[in-house]
């Protein structure tokens, strides 16, 4: 099915009075949840009303189920792995350090079909905002079901949202400040080979001397290509949202790039971070955002790729 673009007419926003919703996740049974500042995570009901469950401080950030329906939680401002259990509201902490090395920024969790946790850790830089220069200080770490932390890959420039494969032979990494996405194999082992650029650049760099505070204005802002959050639909498209050009595109398996929708005011699809599918069909796709204060909600022109807790 060809890749049709989505009316921006046509998405609503849902789950008003989030704070900081920068990503989503839809349970097998169809529970629609989205991290929340102001709790851990937010169960956006049938009506789009919120239930907050849980405290979980900092910044939760990138979410994810495990295989017995626990949410992980990537907390950007304070570091840690977490765990919610979405039945008691308990959080309790999966690592704040890997092989030594503590976790700063913790930004997108992703469980294999094995019950691993692979998590990109995006910078060092305190306040993380600094990091827009491009140094590469991220990481790509995994927890195994034991506990253990290993990490795999270093040196990203600011490591963001990640994706694997339908067969888990390869892993996706955005590179927010490369504007791009990378591309990992995973060894038989569990070691991954060297990356490889996966499509082309997405867009405008930042210009030299940009601080955090004198970003630069709108009209520049539009036509970077900074990448946050990605997701695999059934069709091996790589879904890419671009945060400040508030654009999602699509990279296809050709590695064309189709753009799926835009905003180039942001008056409703504003610096969207992260994208989810979900629903009987999984046609239902959610995007996260971290200037507003909902997730919107559209129908999709092609099912999502089933993560390992909705098969």
């Amino acid at each position: 099915m060809p890749l049709e673009p989505i009316v921006l007419d046509s998405v609503k926003k849902i789950g008003l009075g989030l704070q900081r919703p920068e990503d989503v996740v839809v349970s097998r049974d169809g529970r629609v949840w989205a991290s929340d500042q102001a709790s851990a995570c937010a169960e956006i009901l049938a009506d789009g009303s919120l239930r907050r469950l849980g405290k979980a401080g900092g910044a939760p950030n990138g979410i994810n189920m495990d295989l017995e329906g626990n949410i992980i939680i990537a907390n950007f401002f304070d570091g840690p792995l977490q765990k919610l259990d979405v039945t008691s509201g308990d959080v309790t902490t999966v690592c704040n350090e890997v092989e030594g090395v503590r976790l700063t920024h913790a930004n997108y969790p992703l469980v294999d079909s094995r019950g691993n946790i692979w998590c990109t850790n995006s910078t060092y830089a305190d306040p993380w905002e600094t990091a827009l220069d491009g140094r590469s200080d991220g990481f790509l770490f995994r927890v195994a079901p034991d506990g253990t932390g290993t990490i795999l890959a270093d040196g990203i420039q600011f490591a963001n949202g990640i994706a694997l494969d339908a067969e888990e032979r390869f892993l996706c990494v955005c590179q927010t400040t490369g504007c791009n996405v990378l591309r990992y194999p995973i060894h038989g082992d569990g070691s991954l080979g060297p990356a490889e650029l996966y499509g082309p650049v997405l867009g405008e760099r930042i210009p030299a001397g940009v601080t955090p505070d004198q970003l630069p204005p709108p009209e520049v802002l539009r036509t970077l290509g900074l990448t946050d959050g990605c997701a695999f639909d059934a069709e091996g498209n790589l879904w890419v949202t671009l945060v400040t050009a508030n654009k999602i595109v699509a990279i296809t398996p050709a590695l064309e790039v189709v753009t799926i929708l835009e905003d180039p005011t942001g008056a409703v699809m504003n610096h969207p971070t992260n994208v989810s599918f979900g629903g009987a069909d999984m046609k239902d796709l959610y995007i996260g955002s971290i200037a507003v204060d909902y997730v919107l909600k559209a129908r999709s022109p092609v099912a999502g790729m089933p993560l390992v807790h909705q098969r």
